[in-house]
């Protein structure tokens, strides 16, 4: 069942374009929601070391200093990219992503579906044959064609295949956690509080292997990551809309539409606002990868130097991909849910608030100058943070981005601040309201 379809139906009922004017949704829903349980001994042992700063270089930094649970585990403050090191003097490359509702992110893989974790591919032979379809060209509420398109994967290029990688990476990273070994970390294990849960989950030579111990403590956080409930907690205004338990308001049902409508937004083509046919509650991205064309971030300390550019698939961090040229400038698709709990936005942090980011789509194509600054010459230095010889990857097919400069943009202002209403919906924390009993709960199969 589609929220798509859910407004739409509403719609050809009432025969305005008013769809549920009282705000209920006329067509309720049950979620699969995941299970709420107390946790497991080892999530116990992972909610302790995501804690732990004590297992940084620094000493004063752990992986809740960047993923704070009070904000929805993404970072705590406004700062565009977050400090590290072993001085905490250095700085991340990107603003870190949230760590929320990665529960079912799949592993990278090019093509219609992953493949299965035990098969090796060559990602360069399979992104050299889909060279010619680097993208599926995209409009909420259709069926496209099969095309062979990355996708899944963690981190904002994918790199990681696995929450315990995900977990893995910052920590021997030298602008984050800066550990200088494997042995170092182990050692720090070793010394620890909650040493003899270690040895009680895992036997008594657990500590006298430092690869296996880092890596059971890798997955005891990936574990307290998937049984918690705060890390996909599924309690939004929307979530309780779906199943019938609130009203969204006559600006959030308006938004709602606009999320959906392939004329306006179009957001929903990336941002899938679908429950799945087995109940699944949508998790607001297709976990796809697309070139925007954000305007470049000059407060980066990288990007100082003109030369520098991040590409995202094709590198700089992430290395098997880089001859597949078609791939660059591709950044994951994030979630929507909590997003208002960000302070910064894309990749490179280019934005600070949900207004600048729907401008961005709606003017991109339209009004550029409002967009990317001009270079010495006076020139507008579109996609200024793309190399001009990989410009060509920008995508110019999907909605909004469609459009020629001077066309009309394809969203008012009332569309825009009715959108940014909707994505507040999708806030966790919400708590319903007891509604009037429906005459019919009949679900929406189509």
């Amino acid at each position: 069942m589609l929220a798509y379809g859910l407004v739409n139906r509403a719609d050809a009922q009432t025969g305005k374009g008013t769809a549920g004017s009282d705000g209920v949704n006329p067509h309720p829903v049950q979620l699969n929601l995941p299970p709420v349980q107390p946790l497991s001994a080892v999530a116990q042992l992972g909610k302790l070391l995501f804690f732990d700063a004590s297992l940084s270089g620094s000493g004063q930094q752990s992986c809740a200093s960047c993923h704070s649970p009070k904000y929805a585990y993404n970072p705590p403050n406004k700062l565009t990219v977050q400090p590290g090191g072993a001085d905490l003097k250095s700085f991340g490359y990107r603003p870190p992503p949230s760590l929320a509702y990665l529960y079912r992110q799949q592993p990278f893989g090019i093509g219609p579906d992953t493949s299965p974790d035990d098969v090796t591919i060559n990602l360069n032979a399979v992104a050299a044959s889909a060279s010619g379809d680097p993208r599926a060209q995209k409009s909420a509420g259709t069926t496209q064609p099969i095309a062979m398109v990355p996708q899944g994967g963690l981190f904002w290029d994918g790199r990681a295949d696995s929450l315990q990688r995900q977990a893995f990476f910052p920590a021997l990273d030298p602008a984050e956690m800066a550990n200088v070994s494997v042995a170092g970390i182990a050692g720090k294990l070793t010394t620890a509080d909650y040493r003899q849960r270690f040895i009680q989950l895992f036997g008594p030579t657990i500590v006298n292997d430092p690869d296996r111990l880092v890596s059971e403590a890798m997955f005891a956080i990936v574990r307290y990551q998937i049984e918690d409930p705060s890390f996909h907690a599924f309690t939004s205004k929307y979530d309780a809309w779906l199943q019938g338990k609130a009203r969204l308001s006559p600006a959030e049902m308006r938004g709602l539409k606009a999320f959906n409508d392939p004329q306006k937004g179009n957001c929903a083509a990336c941002h899938l606002s679908q429950v799945s046919r087995d109940g699944l509650p949508p998790l607001f991205t297709d976990t796809q990868y697309e070139a925007l064309g954000v305007p470049r971030n000059p407060h980066l300390q990288l990007n100082k130097n003109a030369e520098h550019f991040d590409l995202g698939l094709c590198g700089p961090i992430r290395k098997d991909l880089a001859s597949q040229k078609q791939y660059c400038g591709m950044f994951l698709t994030p979630t929507l849910r909590n997003v208002d709990r960000r302070s910064v936005f894309f990749h490179n942090g280019a934005y600070n608030t949900l207004k600048q980011v729907m401008d961005f789509y709606n003017l991109r194509s339209v009004q550029p100058e409002k967009i990317y600054p001009r270079d010495a010459s006076g020139k507008l230095a579109l996609y200024n943070d793309i190399p001009k010889a990989l410009q060509g990857n920008v995508d110019i097919k999907d909605a909004p981005f469609d459009r020629k400069v001077g066309d009309a943009p394809a969203m008012s202002d009332l569309d825009i601040q009715d959108i940014i209403a909707f994505v507040h919906t999708l806030d966790d924390g919400y708590t319903p309201t007891p509604q009037p009993a429906e005459t019919s709960n009949t679900k929406d199969t189509q």
